[in-house]
């Protein structure tokens, strides 16, 4: 019996709670861990006692036709990212790894090239998260150095996101 790895183990994790989320475009989910231990979870999914988009039928960016990477300030959606940072302390955060997965909606399929839209990616650096490991394929995935974010300031330029 071959066991899978540490990555996609906590991966697998993420995959199953993307679907708690609520979002009709892309649904995501975060875990973060630290010393091979869940610090905390997150998914996408309108603010507490907010409908969400799948209550409402709709999605204003989609409806909109909003490119990925754009006008967030249209979705209802908090991201996984976020929602996994603010359930966890700080102090458990430093040095911690973020996981993220995330699926199309309308095929199943994984987002390709997915990564941490900017404002989450300034949630997770100022966490103190140390890395994040995306889901690129069924057992394939990438490892970002928060670090590269902070050295390579992007602030002022546009990202693929969501």
């Amino acid at each position: 019996m071959e066991r899978i790895d540490k990555n996609n183990y906590y991966l697998d994790i993420c995959k199953t709670i993307s679907e708690r989320g609520t979002c009709l475009r892309r649904n995501f989910a975060a875990i973060i861990v630290k010393d091979d231990e869940i610090i905390s979870t997150g998914y996408s999914g309108a603010p507490r006692g907010r409908k969400n988009c799948c209550d409402l039928g709709v999605c204003k960016r989609e409806e909109l036709k909003v490119p990925r990477g754009t006008r967030y300030e249209l979705c209802r959606s908090v991201h996984a990212e976020q929602n996994a940072i603010i359930s966890a302390r700080r102090h458990d955060m430093l040095g911690a790894t973020l996981y993220l997965f995330g699926r199309e909606v309308s095929t199943g399929e994984l987002v390709i090239n997915a990564s941490p839209c900017s404002l989450c990616k300034r949630f997770i650096i100022n966490s103190g998260i140390e890395k994040v490991i995306i889901r690129d394929n069924k057992t394939q995935y990438r490892t970002v150095y928060v670090n590269e974010w902070i050295e390579n300031d992007d602030s002022l330029q546009g990202d693929g996101g969501y």
